[in-house]
This record gives structure tokens, sequence and C-alpha cells, in this order.
């Protein structure tokens, strides 16, 4: 249903985002985008580039009267750093940097200077991808649901936060993340993840981390079992891994469950009040079969310490071939607090194409009571035969 694309190079003039697929009859402003792009902007450990750019989306398609139109949603953020690059003559790029995607881009495009990889490839795109998250997280909204997210670790240093909470528990992490610098929701924590950043900035070095995103109120039965890429928890991974410099992706604790036996893994089912089928625990991360549960989703991500150092790492000039040092490009220290914002808006985006997938229609209106006449997870909605049967199939 919903589908994506962005354009624009780091100093270029601006970003593009096209967001096709979006329901008719959606509220949208331009101030729903405002909170998540400076959110994107903030977190201690960031660099120089968030001092220049104050992110603003205009919407200049896709949305008349203050409501979608069903159109493709057209958005546009500008570089205002643009100013300072635009009658500057570019000097040659031919160091590629460990890590980026400078070799990687010159060896699959046949670049003849590699600031033609770096400009793409830089995290500067992850703006568009906040403001199309924003739009998905509205249309969410409508329907009860909630993506926010919080940072568990930072170059080794661990917030001990429990496995599995409630969603009332899952809000309260969201805000005191909110009211942190680098957006730990454990004051502790975070006070020794920022000392850990300082450490990195006098060494000259950059950190990565942890964070984790969790969505609250999703409906089970979104995604579906029979195809690999209709599998939800595929989809999602594939989406936050395509962030930059994420190198790794679990739903739920997957890599810690992974040294542990079945029967403290999978989650018991139980009867409550009212017919209600309920999990004790969600080490399933709110999807099992690719198929939401009803519970909480919960999608972690590894993010790599960022590729530009201070402190060169050997690499080869492409132009002399002779051994050199890496050239410094500003850069930040540490990106994990903002790379979690990002995390929000591809899972939102996941989520909202699941939704809309589910449910059809065109418009608001009409899906509305698609989404009140769902299947839930109770004894009233899974009628049994009970009755032997056959497959029925040919030989």
């Amino acid at each position: 249903m919903l589908r994506f694309l962005t354009a624009g190079e780091s100093h270029g003039p601006q970003l593009t985002a096209i967001l096709e697929g979006m329901i008719a009859g959606l509220p949208l402003s331009e101030d729903d985008l405002l909170n998540d792009l400076a959110r994107r902007q903030t977190g201690y450990g960031r660099g120089g580039r968030m001092q220049i750019e104050h992110d603003r989306a205009r919407i200049t398609a896709g949305v008349m009267n203050g409501h979608t139109t069903g159109g493709p949603i057209a958005l546009v953020i500008e570089n205002r750093d643009w100013r300072n690059w635009r009658e500057k003559d570019i000097q040659p790029f031919t160091v590629p940097r460990p890590g980026h995607a400078d070799l990687t881009g010159a060896v699959k495009y046949g670049y003849r200077d590699l600031r033609l990889s770096l400009e793409r490839a830089s995290a500067r795109e992850t703006a568009a991808r906040v403001a199309v998250g924003a739009v998905c997280k509205r249309l969410l909204a409508e329907f009860g649901i909630t993506v926010g997210s919080y940072v568990t670790m930072i170059g080794g240093v661990e917030a001990e936060l429990p496995a599995h909470a409630t969603p009332e528990e899952y809000r309260e992490r969201f805000e005191q993340a909110e009211r942190s610098e680098v957006r730990c929701p454990l004051p502790s924590a975070s006070d020794a993840m920022r000392a850990r950043i300082r450490e990195a900035i006098q060494a000259k070095d950059t950190l990565g981390g942890v964070f984790e995103v969790v969505a609250l109120g999703v409906p089970p039965g979104l995604g579906s079992h029979v195809h690999y890429d209709r599998k939800l928890d595929g989809r999602l991974m594939g989406a936050v891994g395509s962030i930059q410099a994420i190198k790794g992706v679990e739903i739920g604790r997957a890599f810690e469950d992974a040294a542990k036996p079945g029967t403290e893994v999978h989650d018991p089912i139980r009867l409550a009040d009212g017919g209600r089928l309920i999990r004790e625990g969600n080490n399933a991360g709110g999807t099992e079969g690719g198929i939401t549960t009803g519970e909480a989703v919960v999608v972690r991500a590894a993010m790599k310490p960022i590729s530009t150092t201070l402190n060169p790492l050997p690499t080869v000039d492409l132009a002399t071939g002779q051994p050199t040092e890496a050239i410094y490009e500003r850069s930040d220290y540490c990106a994990v607090p903002r790379a979690a914002v990002v995390g929000e808006a591809m899972v939102a985006y996941v989520l909202a194409d699941a939704l809309l997938e589910k449910l059809g229609g065109d418009s608001l209106a009409e899906i509305r009571p698609r989404f009140e006449a769902l299947r839930r997870s109770h004894l009233d909605d899974l009628p049994m035969d009970n009755q032997p049967w056959r497959f029925g199939f040919s030989e």
C-alpha cells in the first residue's frame, strides 16, 4: 500500500520525499512533522551540522485544506548548509574513509570523485525519512497506536532495563528518554553514557550503541506467514537495518534468547476474563510467524561507531595509489540518540503500511469501521469446527 522515496544530497539545496499510497481524509499539517524533525537533531555527541540546520518540512503536494487527498504526498526540507557550498570549488576527494560508502560507491558506480558517494550516502538523508515517518505516525495515532524509542547502550555503558514492561511502563520510558541528552530513560545510565561520549570526544574517537523502538496498541493480525516478504518481523528488520550505520536488528531480545532453552523463551498463552487470550510475557517482541500478536512490538538495533574519526585510519589515495590516512569530514561523535528517532520513523512506516494492507480502503472514513471490526485474540472471534477433515490433495 505505502511506498516512499527520498532524493537529495547532503550539501545539495534540499531533500525531497514522496510518500505514495496514503489514504484520503487524514488530518495533516506541517506542524505535525516539526516535533520529530527537531528530535532528530538533538542528542549529546552531535556534530556541528546540527547547529546549522533547523529542519522544517514543507508539504508541496498530497494535502489540501488540511487533509490528505489520497495522492502522493511531497515533502521538501531545505539544507541551510547549501549556502556555504553553493559558490565553493569542490576539491578532489580521492581518499576513501574506512567504514563509509566512499570506496564501495566508487566500485559500484565508477565515480571519479568519492564525494559523489558520500553526498548521497550521508545520514543527512534521514531527515526526509523522519518527515515521512511523522506522516505515518499521524495515521497510526488515529487508531490508538503509539511509536516511541529510547537508548539502552552507548559505548559499552548499558542501561539495565527489564526486558518486559507494561504499556504504562513503556510510556514512562519514552517520557524519561525525552528528558535525557542521550535519550536514555535511566538517569544513572544516562549520566554514565554522557561521560563515555565525553571521553570519546577527548580521545578524538566515536561511539556506537543500541536503541529500542516500541510500538504500543498494535492490533493482532498485521503481516502474514504465507510469504517471506509479507512477514512483518522481516519487514521491520529490513526497514530499520536500512538506516545508515545500523549493522544489527532484532525483534525483542532475540540474541539473548538464542542462548536459552525454548521453555524459557516462548510466551505461554492463557485465557483471561471475558474470553481474552493473553500471553504471559513478550519474548516474541510482538510478532509470531511474521504476524503481530497484539503485544507491544519491540525492535532493537545496533549502530556501529560513526566512521569519520578525528584520529585518521589508514587508507589508500586512489589517485596516486599510495598509502595515506583518511581525511576528516565534519561528523558526529555519537549519533545513537538521533538514530533512535529515525528508527521510530521506519517502524511507523512499516506498521502504517501493514495496517493499510490489512484494512484496505482509500479514505479514513472507509477504513475506520474496518479497524473496529478486526478479529482479536478472543474466543468469540475464533470459532473452531472441532471436526476431523482431510487435506484433499489429489495424487
